[in-house]
């Protein structure tokens, strides 16, 4: 647990990072609780962040928390917890709880490179739900006088091939260092890897010849190779100026992520809420 971050600044870490959270809000209350409502709590699969006061009541939140986070869906859930009967808690009160479950429809977009393309790039993607780390070798580029976003993590000196490697499984990479052998470096890695979702390189048709050529005869297979998207960006979206550029990758990035929405209920049903308003449902730490 760090009850020292707060949630807003744990929402924003987990949304920035593309990591499942659930939010814990206490609704309401009757006699003597630990906290007001309105007081939050985040959960994630390994953590928690700021407090609902401890105790076996915060204890049984986490644990149906993360239960909900291994469906790996979004949802919605009301709960009302006697203090005395569920929790064990000497304070004899009842509070109502709602856990928002918050999954990421987004994988991880990871930008190597910090150039004009790039930098043209992230004012693009600073406006678009897309969780962005940025991840430049040099320490004294000139991409400070870019806006900051929630959205983008920025991670300038840094050793890039080690970036990569730590990244989470699922994550996409795009590739538009300044040096090319520094792109070839990234592609290898990520193809070792074998478990990023998207691989893309900016270069021309002669460049990625020239590197798939270098990579069969370093041992990778065309099936591997193939998985590269190079050149990268929409097929339909042309241009060389380096915002041209940078709205055809878009584009790109754009169509591997769109869903139709679902047309089935979701969330909680307004029958649900009057029930829940209505009785008085118990959870046990049994559970």
């Amino acid at each position: 647990m760090n009850p020292f971050i707060r949630w807003p600044e744990a929402i924003t870490r987990c949304e920035a990072q593309s990591i499942p959270y659930v939010i814990a809000t206490v609704i309401g209350r009757e006699g003597s609780v630990p906290r007001e409502p309105g007081s939050k709590m985040i959960v994630t699969a390994e953590h928690t962040f700021d407090t609902l006061g401890g105790g076996e009541l915060e204890f049984m939140l986490t644990k149906k928390a993360r239960e909900h986070l291994l469906t790996g869906k979004p949802d919605q859930i009301l709960e009302k917890i006697p203090l005395a009967a569920a929790a064990g808690q000497c304070c004899g009160g009842s509070v109502s709880i709602l856990l928002e479950v918050f999954c990421p429809s987004r994988p991880l977009l990871a930008v190597f490179g910090a150039g004009h393309v790039a930098c043209a790039l992230m004012t693009i993607l600073s406006q678009l739900p897309i969780p962005v780390r940025w991840i430049d070798n040099r320490d004294d580029i000139v991409a400070q006088a870019l806006p900051e976003a929630g959205n983008i993590q920025r991670c300038f000196g840094a050793d890039a091939v080690k970036e990569l490697k730590a990244l989470p499984a699922g994550a996409q990479i795009l590739i538009l260092t300044h040096n090319h052998q520094l792109d070839y470096e990234l592609l290898s890695a990520a193809l070792k890897r074998a478990d990023l979702s998207w691989i893309g390189c900016i270069g021309s048709a002669n460049k990625q010849q020239r590197f798939f050529r270098r990579l069969h005869h370093d041992g990778f297979t065309e099936q591997e190779t193939g998985l590269i998207h190079m050149p990268v960006g929409h097929a339909d979206v042309g241009g060389k100026l380096p915002m041209e550029v940078a709205v055809s990758i878009s584009a790109q990035l754009l169509s591997l992520n769109s869903t139709q929405p679902s047309l089935q209920r979701s969330g909680i049903d307004w029958r649900e809420m009057r029930q829940h308003l209505n009785t008085e449902p118990v959870i046990t730490s049994q559970e």
